[in-house]
């Protein structure tokens, strides 16, 4: 069952959405071939430390985050990954890593990486992690109004 606190976000504001079943996984790229959904396509969101504040940042599932760009577009003068301990509790809805990429619902500034902006659609982790949600990715843009920066680097 997807986060009721989201799925009632998106029902609020008319989005279309699909919900997809899949098999347990836990990495974004495994739930993209579980749910047969191109790799490109499903955004990942990452909890990353900036200069002390947590922010999200949601970028596609063959991509890294380029912490250099990062610091350089927030005028940071660190950027990390978060630990699971520095927000495990900030999604008490969702399974540990399974958030869905809306740190707007959660008071978390959202990230999103340019190169998740040329597709039309988006699939996500809809808290737990056997469902996704796939719906529009300009409904996405205009619900969660992120800033949109190139962080995104191609996995190798």
């Amino acid at each position: 069952m997807p986060v009721s606190k989201l799925t009632e976000y998106l029902d609020e504001n008319k989005i279309k959405y699909v919900t997809v079943q899949h098999s347990k996984a836990f990495t974004a790229q495994e739930v993209a071939a579980s749910a047969h959904i191109p790799g490109r396509q499903m955004a990942k969101p990452v909890m990353v430390n900036i200069d002390g504040d947590l922010k999200m940042v949601v970028l596609p599932s063959t991509h890294d985050i380029d912490f250099d760009t990062l610091k350089d577009k927030l005028n940071a003068s660190e950027a990390a990954l978060a630990s699971e301990d520095d927000f495990e509790d900030l999604f008490p809805d969702c399974e540990l890593g399974a958030m869905p990429p809306f740190g707007n619902l959660y008071d978390i500034d959202t990230i999103v990486s340019e190169s998740l902006t040329g597709d039309t659609e988006i699939a996500f982790n809809a808290g737990s992690h056997n469902e996704v949600i796939k719906m529009d990715y300009s409904d996405y843009e205009t619900l969660v109004e992120p800033e949109i920066m190139p962080v995104g680097v191609k996995q190798a």
